[in-house]
């Protein structure tokens, strides 16, 4: 239950600070004195838009704090327990609004995110809003009604999950799909430039190592010839380099002894000799493997010319790059593959996940049409105790072909308000008095199921008056016995029930303007209220005997 609620510069409340008791709080107040700013501010608090417009003084930050009391559900608790915090003592809820327009969010002083806030304020704290009756007729507010009878929650959020694991799978399947239809466009044409190249066995280097193999081939005589001029003419039976330079050396030693610088000489001489007779060896050697031959010439020219097609082919300059084009298509041909392997696992997962979706939507589809039965039921007798007893009041169930994340389950509600007239869509058929009735029947209804443990209503008694407002008064009290509830409300009948009444007024002046404020009333103060509510601006003494009459009777 919320125990109290704390506003500092909320739009016309500058400061307001009070406690609630438990059982119904009953709040009014003429027109236009700030009761639904009060609402906007706990809807604030609740994870309601923040903006910087919503401070009355935009100096200063707008702070609103309320004291909840401990959480009874194990859901609740779980989610207290997920983000750190103590589950087991009161809650207090902060949300501080900067003069810039952002807020800051608190549970027992611990910052939360705003979506943080919404998930557990839904569990503590139920607002009927002004108009929120005329949500009867959207179809997805129907069925979350009826779910909420059924007690669906878990069922719904595990279905919800596969269904949105579903549709994931789903667009990646239709992704993965249309990737490997485009790599299966363009993988004939790669396969067919991949077995050229992969036919070429082509390697690094490859090219320049010909290039020159083709030089001394296409000059292999001329080369041949040049070498071995050069070993003639270091080498021939009249005339020898080496053994010319052996001689000198020898005549060096020689005078050696006599003439010391001729030592060094020797040496030089003999190091000639030995470079000029591994010449000649190297240059025989070489003259005898260069080899005149016009096919392997023909061979190489002809591997030159392949390769330097390619090259022009695919606009590279290199085999290394031909290379590297080669690896490229075959990473993009086993892509295809893989593709298409992703794809068939793929579809096998969305069939699993299909069967999956249709056993929880065929499960949430049976406890839906079992259940409303019994929830037109309840519905239908608590609407007929608010003057009208020939009501009709039908939750009908269908089956639709497509799934949403609510399942595949579709629910109507149909009504009539008299007797032999046959129940027509809600929307289409209730005034609005009857849908204000049918509302607080269906608050009433679900409150019982769901142990929730505040509920405000702001005026949900729009439409009626008389003894339909008495005797919605009296449900109402009767919620109260098990829940605690606010009533915002303008009507005498309604706020004559129970004790606890806050009164909602504006006050202006001079240096601070004006400011709404909030206080309770009992005794005669409380009998002048309701006077006034019964007879509008000039109390009169039959308004001041019926107010009597409606609170102490």
């Amino acid at each position: 239950m919320l125990k109290s609620l704390s506003i500092n510069n909320y739009a016309l409340i500058e400061s307001l600070e009070i406690d609630f008791p438990e059982g119904l709080v009953i709040i009014t107040g003429e027109t236009g004195a700030g009761k639904s700013i009060l609402m906007g501010a706990l809807s604030l608090l609740l994870g309601n838009k923040a903006d910087s417009d919503t401070l009355k003084n935009p100096e200063k930050n707008c702070i609103v704090e309320a004291l909840f009391s401990k959480p009874q559900d194990d859901e609740m608790s779980e989610l207290l327990l997920k983000e750190g915090i103590d589950a087991d003592q009161d809650l207090v809820l902060r949300r501080v609004v900067t003069t810039s327009g952002k807020s800051r969010n608190f549970v027992n002083d611990q910052p939360v995110s705003l979506q943080f806030l919404k998930s557990i304020s839904g569990k503590i704290i139920d607002i009927h809003a002004q108009h929120q009756h005329l949500l009867l007729s959207d179809s997805r507010f129907q069925l979350s009604v009826l779910d909420s009878y059924s007690d669906n929650g878990m069922l719904l959020k595990q279905y919800a999950e596969i269904h949105r694991e579903l549709l994931a799978k789903e667009a990646d399947l239709t992704k993965a799909r249309r990737e490997a239809q485009s790599l299966d466009a363009e993988n004939e044409f790669n396969l067919f430039q991949l077995k050229q190249l992969s036919d070429a066995s082509l390697r690094p280097g490859e090219l320049e190592e010909l290039e020159s193999e083709f030089k001394i081939l296409s000059n292999a005589e001329e080369i041949k010839a040049s070498l071995l001029s050069i070993s003639t003419l270091l080498e021939t039976e009249e005339f020898s380099v080496p053994i010319n330079l052996k001689e000198a050396g020898t005549i060096s030693v020689r005078i050696s002894s006599n003439y010391p610088p001729a030592v060094d000489l020797a040496s030089r001489i003999e190091s000639c000799r030995i470079e000029i007779n591994d010449i000649l060896q190297e240059t025989l050697m070489m003259a005898d493997k260069i080899s005149v031959s016009p096919e392997r010439t023909a061979v190489v020219e002809e591997r030159i010319s392949e390769i330097y097609k390619l090259l022009k082919r695919h606009h590279l300059e290199s085999v290394e790059e031909l290379i590297a084009l080669s690896e490229s298509l075959s990473a993009k041909a086993e892509n295809a593959a893989n593709e298409w392997e992703r794809v068939a696992l793929l579809e096998k997962e969305i069939g699993e996940l299909s069967r999956v979706r249709a056993d929880l939507a065929d499960e949430l589809h049976n406890i839906r049409a079992r259940e409303s039965e019994l929830f037109s039921e309840a519905i239908r007798e608590s609407v007929r105790e608010l003057e009208m007893p020939y009501a009709e009041f039908r939750a009908i169930i269908d089956r639709n072909s497509q799934y949403s994340d609510t399942g595949n389950t579709s629910v109507k509600f149909l009504f009539s308000a008299n007797r032999d007239v046959e129940p027509r869509e809600l929307g289409k058929v209730a005034s609005g008095g009857e849908l204000s009735r049918i509302m607080l029947c269906l608050k009433e209804v679900l409150a019982k199921g769901e142990g929730m443990p505040t509920m405000i209503f702001d005026e949900i008694d729009t439409g009626v008056s008389g003894k339909i407002a008495d005797k919605m008064g009296n449900l109402i009290m009767g919620m109260a016995k098990e829940m605690q509830i606010f009533a915002i409300t303008h009507l005498p009948q309604i706020a004559s029930k129970g004790s606890f009444h806050l009164l909602v007024y504006k006050e202006t002046d001079k240096e601070t303007g004006t400011r709404t404020l909030i206080r309770r009333i009992e005794g005669d103060e409380r009998v002048n209220e309701i006077a006034r509510m019964l007879s509008g601006t000039k109390t009169t003494t039959a308004a001041l005997e019926n107010a009597r009459e409606l609170l102490f009777n």
